[in-house]
């Protein structure tokens, strides 16, 4: 089967609902003031997480790595009234366009943004998550798995991005990056309290179910 991935990754993007103009101005935004604009959830990936969110109804969720706040924008779109979205950034400099961006979105009750260690602060966090999303130091992943797995309520999902590593984890020949995020998908796979799908979207989505 021949078929360009760029086309068809336009083409996705030429049928999915567009995105709101806050989340326009927010990527465009990205693309200006930062130096890695390309970790930005983006537009389709976006709109999935935002319909992840209206079906699951999460009464909390964890980010771990906020970036510019794309997905955190994103993701709240399915909190209920009550509910909280807790996103950790380590990078203060992305905080002035977080901050703003979710002033625009109105969404400054819903979204409680954390600066620092995300390792350090979710201990911290003296409750549990229907929804945690993981977008942080690949390396790390495996151990923020472990962090997290009590954070997680029981039927609680567990997204995390960037485990296909533009495709390299299929590879032989595996950097340092790419060894840990096929370490981390295999411990995922072995994992017998959990259920999961790894997504071909964007640059891989693994989706956990916690059983038990």
């Amino acid at each position: 089967m021949h078929f360009s991935l760029k086309k068809i990754n336009q083409y996705c993007e030429q049928h999915t609902s567009p995105p709101s103009e806050v989340l326009y101005e927010l990527e465009r935004a990205t693309h200006l003031q930062t130096l890695a604009p390309q970790m930005v959830s983006g537009h389709v990936q976006g709109q999935l997480f935002t319909f992840l969110s209206q079906m699951i109804q999460p009464k909390a969720i964890l980010e771990i790595g906020t970036f510019t706040g794309y997905a955190a924008i994103c993701f709240a779109k399915g909190l209920p009234e009550d509910g909280v979205l807790h996103t950790i950034e380590a990078n203060e400099e992305f905080e002035y366009i977080i901050r703003d961006f979710v002033k625009r979105a109105e969404l400054e009750d819903k979204i409680k943004l954390h600066l620092g260690d995300a390792k350090a602060i979710i201990p911290t966090l003296d409750m549990q998550f229907d929804l945690i999303f993981l977008d942080a130091a690949k390396r790390e992943y495996a151990q923020y798995y472990d962090l997290l797995f009590d954070k997680l309520k029981t039927g609680g999902f567990l997204l995390v991005d960037n485990v296909l590593w533009d495709g390299k984890v299929v590879e032989e020949k595996k950097n340092i990056d790419t060894r840990a995020l096929d370490e981390f998908n295999k411990k995922v796979q072995a994992d017998e309290r959990v259920e999961n799908v790894l997504l071909p979207i964007r640059d891989g989505i693994m989706m956990v179910r916690k059983n038990g």
